[in-house]
């Protein structure tokens, strides 16, 4: 995956990604509000496939899953930071949404154009022609983010176990 890196600080909250607010109106909605207070034109200008980039401990604060969905439903295609909280961490590829720790996340710039291999854990920075080593996704977690998060890879386990006992003998 490629795309035009959004940059911000340390202990970035879930409440700046969704806020608060606007949880009783939908996805669709608390999306147009993301990061607005920390960048008014994030959820306006943001693009499918540009990735996010933050400090430590991003997705500080509540455990709202709606803080990786927001991303996700405005295009988002992976969150890099040197560390993230757990539960967004975890939220995060349940909604099939990569987040790669990078400690040196910090040497990429806002703008900067970034491509990142999964698998591997390496970032290639476009417009420096700067590589990255980040912790790639563990195995597990890297084909239930393929699937599209949590929920479409236990249907597609369930799947496959219900057609393997189907096709057996009686």
């Amino acid at each position: 995956m490629s795309g035009r890196a959004w940059v911000f600080g340390d202990n970035l909250q879930t409440d700046m990604l969704a806020p608060g607010q606007y949880m009783k109106f939908g996805i669709e909605e608390m999306a147009r509000h993301c990061l607005e207070l920390v960048e008014p034109r994030f959820a306006t200008d943001v693009r499918p496939g540009d990735v996010v980039v933050g400090g430590r401990n991003f997705g500080a604060g509540s455990s709202r899953e709606q803080a990786p969905q927001a991303l996700r439903h405005l295009g988002v295609v992976a969150v890099i930071a040197p560390s993230f909280a757990g539960l967004f961490y975890r939220n995060s590829l349940n909604l099939g949404l990569p987040a790669l720790v990078c400690a040196d996340a910090q040497k990429i710039r806002a703008g900067d154009s970034v491509r990142a291999d999964l698998e591997t854990g390496r970032i290639e920075n476009l417009t420096t022609g700067e590589a990255i080593a980040c912790e790639p996704i563990p195995p597990h977690l890297m084909s239930m983010v393929r699937d599209g998060g949590l929920l479409p890879h236990l249907e597609k386990r369930l799947a496959r176990e219900r057609s393997a006992r189907q096709a057996e003998p009686e």
